[in-house]
């Protein structure tokens, strides 16, 4: 199906070719920031693939209330335009509260509303508002179908630069499954859909007064979702997974990522060419 092309810099969504949605989890600290940047941007050139990048100025989600958070709004969105002066890169933040929308687009270029706030009405009218591109992530207790509603909203306040993406579905306790249905069922919205691939295997609050994840999975799950035909592919990294002070149990090793995006590279083109047919 042919979906709405979503510009952001000198990436396209929906276009022919992937695009990667990279990142460290949140904003650890602005030397760390830059250096996963700029370590991102020269790894998606060598690999020929769009990069935009991914990071947090804060977690409002976190299990323990003891948990890291990153440095606030104002001292975290300073960090994404340095990131953005730095390396040229586009930069997708997630914003928690309505009243984070504005002061967050006037520095990023793509503004995420966090699965677990999909159906809050008011936040996703705020960040649909202020005319950037929408991410909106389905809510792990949601249907695919069910996103269309969230769509809606978006659309009723003005947003037409609309990504959705899948970051898997509530499977029992502490457990989440994807299903790659999801990612065929949203295309049909008519807008680039997005697939998660470390966000499906955190097992929330698995480990306690922090979520666990099983990193192992993520290349195969990436390359499946390729496979099936995404527009991008969004992975949370880290130089150092074990050291990461937010989601580390499922952030890939940013050593490991060059050898998986010529994977997600080769099957993407592999699957544009038969999703086309003969001639």
């Amino acid at each position: 199906m042919n979906v709405t092309k979503v510009k952001v810099g000198n990436v396209v969504f929906g276009e022919s070719g992937l695009v990667i949605i990279a990142g460290p989890c949140v904003i650890e600290s602005q030397d760390s920031c830059l250096r996963h940047a700029q370590r991102l941007a020269n790894v998606s050139r060598e690999a020929g693939v769009g990069l935009v990048f991914k990071s947090s100025f804060d977690k409002a989600n976190r299990t323990s209330h003891s948990s890291f958070r990153g440095p606030g709004l104002e001292a975290g969105l300073r960090v994404l335009e340095l990131v953005k002066r730095e390396t040229g890169l586009p930069v997708l933040t997630d914003v928690h509260e309505p009243q984070q929308a504005a002061p967050a687009a006037e520095v990023a270029d793509i503004l995420q509303v966090p699965a677990l706030l999909s159906r809050q009405t008011d936040l996703v009218g705020a960040v649909a508002a202020t005319g950037r591109v929408v991410n909106l992530k389905k809510g792990q207790f949601l249907a695919p179908w069910e996103m269309k509603a969230v769509v809606a909203k978006a659309e009723d306040r003005g947003a037409r630069r609309i990504l959705v993406t899948e970051r898997g579905f509530s499977f029992g306790y502490n457990n989440l499954v994807s299903d790659m249905r999801a990612l065929v069922i949203m295309r049909e919205f008519g807008y680039p859909v997005v697939f998660d691939a470390t966000h499906s295997v955190q097992l929330p609050g698995a480990a306690g007064e922090r979520s666990g994840g099983q990193r192992e999975f993520i290349a195969p799950l990436a390359r499946a979702a390729t496979a099936v035909g995404v527009d991008a592919v969004f992975m949370e990294v880290h130089e150092n997974p074990e050291q990461a002070l937010s989601d580390g149990a499922n952030s890939y090793p940013l050593d490991r990522l060059p050898g998986l995006l010529r994977d997600l590279r080769r099957i993407d083109e592999l699957s544009r060419m038969v999703e086309s047919g003969p001639g």
